[in-house]
């Protein structure tokens, strides 16, 4: 019962119905590719799959209509991120915070073209909003593996031996945010991979996946996601 009142309380949220939905998206997208190109006989399972695939997205999709605002706020507190010690940190995240402030209405624009709101070609609007998702992803990267280096240097160093209570206490918090950062590094990867796959041809490898292997980076991104909302829920629900 205990479970079934978390995923209740969780989608209650509109972070929580999206983290669900993303992840039934790719898992569809997953099985319905894998059923496809490797079981014909079950391909019309799989195609139907994708189709549920397909609508899922365009769900998000109008869903994130109303997420400037939400995202405008995030940017206007974080600010130049002068609460940062690290001004590599900073700057990585303010950059970061404006390729997803701009993301948004490129992708409305996308999506009001498509649908015949507007007369424009949607196309180039797609691959606008995906370039600037690819560019959040990449500066995640890079934040991520800039943390985690700073984290282990100041971990290994001669002079922090971490042996009062104390010390041992801060020991403990640096290990889980390297756990934590890890963990969004390694979502922001295999978003990665799939925002190249779907920018223009000629671009890396865009273009060359097959639709299971972008459901299963997405699953691993969605999950991964998930886990981590829940281990901070967790995390927080401990602290005195």
């Amino acid at each position: 019962m205990a479970s079934f009142s978390g995923l209740a309380s969780a989608l209650e949220s509109y972070r929580g119905r999206d983290r669900l939905i993303r992840v039934l998206g790719y898992c569809c997208q997953l099985v319905g590719g894998v059923l496809v190109e490797q079981c014909p006989t079950r391909s019309e399972v799989g195609t139907r799959l994708l189709v549920v695939s397909t609508q899922l997205s365009h769900c998000r999709t109008i869903l994130r209509l109303f997420d400037d605002l939400a995202m405008f706020v995030y940017t206007k507190q974080y600010g130049l991120g002068a609460q940062e010690e690290d001004a590599f940190v900073r700057w990585v995240s303010v950059l970061g915070n404006l390729a997803d402030q701009l993301y948004y209405p490129c992708e409305h624009v996308a999506w009001a073209a498509e649908t015949r709101v507007l007369h424009v070609d949607s196309s180039q609007w797609w691959t606008l909003s995906t370039a600037l998702w690819a560019l959040s992803l990449l500066l995640g990267v890079a934040r991520s593996l800039w943390v985690l280096l700073k984290l282990r240097q100041r971990l290994r160093s001669p002079t922090a031996p971490f042996t009062s209570p104390l010390a041992r206490g801060k020991r403990r918090a640096m290990e889980a945010q390297m756990q934590s950062e890890m963990l969004s590094l390694l979502s922001n990867l295999a978003d990665l991979a799939n925002a190249v796959h779907w920018l223009p041809r000629g671009v890396l490898w865009a273009g060359r996946f097959p639709l299971w292997l972008v459901g299963l980076l997405g699953t691993i991104s969605s999950l991964l996601s998930i886990y981590q909302a829940v281990r901070a829920g967790g995390q927080a629900e401990a602290t005195p």
